[in-house]
């Protein structure tokens, strides 16, 4: 595509939420850009008519004014990390509390607000940016709902991240489609036990290794080149994503929480749980009756 509009933006986000749904099915029309990262679960998105199939890890990026129909089709809840905004800082827009985009046509949006009708509105992300994406999600999340000097400049810059994370995948993936990874049934072996083992905090490189049956340096070198994260990278994620479902329920403390997805203590799994989410888990957990909308 033309790049050429990218030069000129300076993005202004309206709204960001965490949304999560057992059986969402609805219509939708928005008067701004809607960014939306697939975090669980699978649905049928139709934009302007037409069916797309979306998993985890999918982003769906919609222009103002595009028609969408959204139907979760699994028996996962679907979880979507979604964010409004427009492609540049107007004063003259209207507010994110003005009234039902329903009420207002495409004639309101300004020319170059549609700069992305023409785009492919699907891209899929690699695993580190999956990472990265929810990371800079919660810190903007985090700053429309607790504002800061400069906060406007912050989501300005985090808006432009996430277009950049869209558009590079895309790219990503037409250069990947139809070719098999080398050395999956190594990383589908040591993924899986991972997810099985990730509540033992003596769960290691080696110890993953010697289950797949190679040595820890052969391993890590084909899952973080296959993968672009480390082995070790890839088992804090999943502790800590085990973390925030066990936050969200409310059922136990931090500290039992910690010790039961793998953390040997609470000092550790908040220091990494700050350097993952962008927040301490104390944060998050009070943050959540805002963050999820059920």
């Amino acid at each position: 595509m033309n790049e050429s509009w990218m030069k000129g933006i300076s993005p202004y986000v309206r709204a960001a939420r965490v949304m999560e749904s057992s059986l969402l099915a609805g219509e939708w029309l928005d008067q701004d850009h809607v960014y939306t990262y697939i975090d669980q679960g699978e649905a049928e998105f139709f934009l302007n008519g037409v069916k797309f199939l979306v998993r985890e890890g999918d982003v769906l990026l919609m222009h103002p004014c595009m028609p969408h129909i959204i139907r979760s089709t699994s028996d996962l809840p679907l979880v979507q990390y979604i964010f409004h905004f427009d492609l540049y800082d107007d004063e003259n827009r209207m507010s994110p509390n003005q009234g039902s985009g329903l009420r207002h046509g495409i004639q309101d949006i300004v020319p170059r607000e549609m700069v992305l009708a023409d785009i492919h509105p699907l891209s899929h992300l690699q695993l580190p940016d999956r990472i990265e994406l929810k990371r800079r999600f919660m810190q903007m999340h985090k700053e429309l709902l607790d504002p800061t000097f400069g906060g406007t400049l912050v989501n300005k810059s985090i808006c432009l991240e996430m277009l950049f994370l869209f558009f590079r995948n895309q790219n990503l993936s037409k250069a990947t489609e139809g070719k098999r990874t080398k050395g999956w049934p190594l990383i589908e072996g040591a993924i899986h036990y991972m997810h099985q083992y990730y509540t033992d905090p003596e769960l290691s490189n080696e110890s993953i290794s010697r289950h797949v049956g190679v040595t820890a340096n052969h391993l890590s070198y084909v899952f973080k080149t296959q993968l672009g994260v480390t082995i070790h990278n890839y088992l804090k994620h999943v502790r800590i994503e085990q973390a925030k479902l066990k936050i969200i329920q409310g059922k136990k403390n931090l500290t039992e929480i910690a010790e039961d997805v793998g953390f040997s203590s609470i000092h550790l799994f908040s220091r990494t749980f700050k350097r993952n989410v962008g927040i301490m888990p104390s944060k998050f957990a009070a943050m959540q009756s805002a963050l999820i909308n059920k």
